[in-house]
């Protein structure tokens, strides 16, 4: 193996589709579940939401690891949806997940990710955001209900999930598509090289 991707990623998350993302780069990686407070004071934008909640989860794991645990970088990221300066983060329940695809439905809204990436053996940190615009097509009524039913964006941003059967009420975006999964693997992949590990 190359030395230069001897390295291992330490990603600070459980979500399933970090996890799939990151294990597309074929790069070593362990997975430590980040414990960060995740509330935020009123009035802070969208951009310095995401990279202020990656940073918390990617500090919270650094300072769980020990010695042994010292090879890696950690990765931190956290994604929201916005929609008219409102911040939408993952619902509830069924009930807010039907509310917020409608006020979603027929018009375009932002999704922002904050990534952060951590040295574990100096402490260097880089954090950066990606904003990718997507456009949701009319929905009626029974579409709503019946997607907020399956429970797939009960653990989502925005309540949808664009890589689910969520990909059937997008009609476009602009901007980078694994964004709004979750991590963007282009600004990743840059942050990663700045940490002497390169995908390819």
């Amino acid at each position: 193996m190359d030395a230069s991707i001897t390295r291992r990623i330490i990603l600070a998350s459980t979500s399933p589709r970090r996890r799939e993302l990151v294990a597309s780069l074929h790069i070593p990686f362990d997975i430590v579940p980040s414990h960060a407070e995740e509330s935020t004071p009123e009035g802070w934008s969208p951009d310095r939401i995401v990279t202020e909640l990656a940073k918390r989860k990617a500090e919270a794991v650094y300072r769980q690891l020990d010695d042994r645990d010292r090879q890696g970088v950690i990765v931190g990221s956290d994604t929201i949806v916005v929609r008219d300066g409102t911040v939408l983060g993952k619902p509830a329940d069924q009930r807010e997940a039907a509310s917020m695809l409608r006020s979603l439905q027929g018009r375009s809204h932002e999704v922002y990710t904050g990534v952060a990436c951590i040295d574990s053996r100096t402490g260097a940190s880089k954090v950066d955001y990606r904003r990718t615009v997507v456009t949701m097509r009319a929905l009626h009524e029974e579409e709503i209900e019946a997607y907020a039913a399956r429970g797939e964006g009960l653990d989502k941003a925005g309540a949808y999930a664009i890589q689910g059967l969520g990909a059937t009420i997008v009609t476009g975006i602009e901007g980078c598509y694994f964004n709004v999964v979750g991590l963007p693997l282009s600004l990743l992949a840059e942050m990663l090289a700045s940490f002497g590990i390169q995908v390819f």
